[in-house]
């Protein structure tokens, strides 16, 4: 079995499906979110679409990567989303908004239908701490969450409190449908040498919906650090 991470581009969004390349419910305001409505659902949608991979080309001249994509044998197996408070207007229409000014937002992380239960949240939101300390002058992630039990599969909505908890962040705004979420990335600097340890575990248990791959490789896999011109493989 073949894993990889990739940074979130313009190309690696057209791998994720038709209902998350044409979510905008973190990069537009709900004003802007209105103004897309008019027309038919192909025309509404290929304008959310192209307004997305504007926002991802966008963030990505300005600043820089803005999520990760998990792969496993070629198939997207889920994501992550972050940048600065300021790439998601879409968060004002949240009770606990703003996010802190020294924080980075969370927006989504999704694991697809036939990866949960696995830990590949846990390892996307690894992935993403490693990538914001790497970085260097950033204090701490924040997160508008869910109140309510769920898990990651399904939309780029808000994600849930219990979950993120279990993570390691804990509540800076309470709100009975949305609090506002915190992690000190001082408290995930060691996640960084647990990716591949998770990793290793997902290689047994995560299984694409699809006929039984062939068998793995008895040979010790070795997980590379992640190159800054590009994903990594892992």
């Amino acid at each position: 079995m073949s894993r990889r991470l990739a940074r979130l581009t313009q190309d690696t969004l057209l791998d994720l499906p038709p209902a998350v390349r044409s979510d905008l419910l973190w990069e537009l305001d709900p004003v802007r979110r209105r103004a897309l409505q008019d027309g038919s659902a192909e025309e509404v949608r290929g304008r959310a679409e192209a307004e997305k991979a504007a926002w991802v080309s966008q963030v990505l001249l300005e600043w820089g990567s803005c999520g990760r994509v998990a792969y496993v044998d070629d198939v997207p197996a889920g994501f992550v989303q972050y940048a600065p408070p300021v790439w998601f207007p879409g968060t004002s229409s949240f009770a606990t908004a703003p996010v802190s000014e020294d924080a980075v937002q969370l927006a989504t992380v999704v694991v697809f239908e036939g990866y949960a239960g696995a830990g590949l949240g846990r390892v996307l939101l690894q992935v993403m701490a490693r990538d914001l300390v790497k970085r260097g002058g950033i204090k701490a992630v924040e997160a508008v969450a869910s109140a309510r039990a769920g898990d990651l599969a399904g939309d780029c909505g808000p994600v849930p409190a219990e979950f993120l908890e279990r993570v390691g962040f804990r509540t800076a705004r309470a709100h009975p449908s949305h609090p506002r979420m915190r992690l000190d990335l001082r408290t995930a600097l060691s996640w960084r040498e647990e990716v591949g340890t998770a990793w290793e575990r997902l290689i047994g248990v995560v299984r694409p919906p699809a006929p039984a791959p062939a068998p793995v490789s008895r040979r010790p896999v070795v997980i590379p650090r992640e190159s800054p011109d590009g994903p990594a493989a892992l």
